[in-house]
């Protein structure tokens, strides 16, 4: 009962993992089950490529300078369109939240105006409950930040310009 060989080893298979994923985009299902035994893995992706981008608001506020007669959009699209102008875009590998200190309350990783170390800790993503810390690209002076505290992100979405 206890004393199967599989129990203690580790019941956790990476490989399976990947290949259900790979399994997911192959086919284009949203989710998959497995059990084995005692193990049951389920891997499941968000829908928020091409089906998103025609319904949620996120790539309307994109948008937003293509739509003149609101007043209000166009004045919250505008600080960030000259930043992006310059410097080195910090984009999100993945979809989820990103974090832009290690603990709430606590300092934040980095501010607008400090220099920076390739590799150094920028923010976190949040995925599936795995805490993802996102590098800087290169070393330099990080002139903005394009994202909010606990905020949900997409898959290549800048989050910081660095100079």
């Amino acid at each position: 009962m206890a004393s199967s060989p599989k129990a203690p080893a580790d019941p956790f298979d990476a490989r399976l993992v990947r290949k259900l994923a790979d399994i997911l985009t192959e086919t284009g299902l949203s989710e998959i089950e497995v059990e084995q035994g005692e193990l049951k893995i389920r891997v499941a992706k968000t829908l928020t490529a091409a089906t998103v981008h025609v319904a949620a608001p996120p790539p309307v506020a994109h948008a937003a300078p293509a739509v003149a007669p609101a007043a209000a959009p166009a004045a919250e699209a505008a600080p960030a369109a000259p930043a992006r102008a310059t410097g080195d875009e910090v984009k999100s590998p993945m979809v989820g939240t990103v974090y832009l200190q290690p603990n709430p309350g606590s300092d934040p990783f980095v501010k607008v105006g400090d220099t920076v170390q390739a590799g150094q800790t920028l923010f976190i993503v949040e995925a599936m409950k795995t805490m993802n810390p996102i590098p800087a690209p290169k070393g330099g002076k990080v002139v903005q930040i394009l994202v909010e505290d606990a905020q949900p992100v997409e898959f290549g979405e800048p989050l910081a310009i660095i100079e």
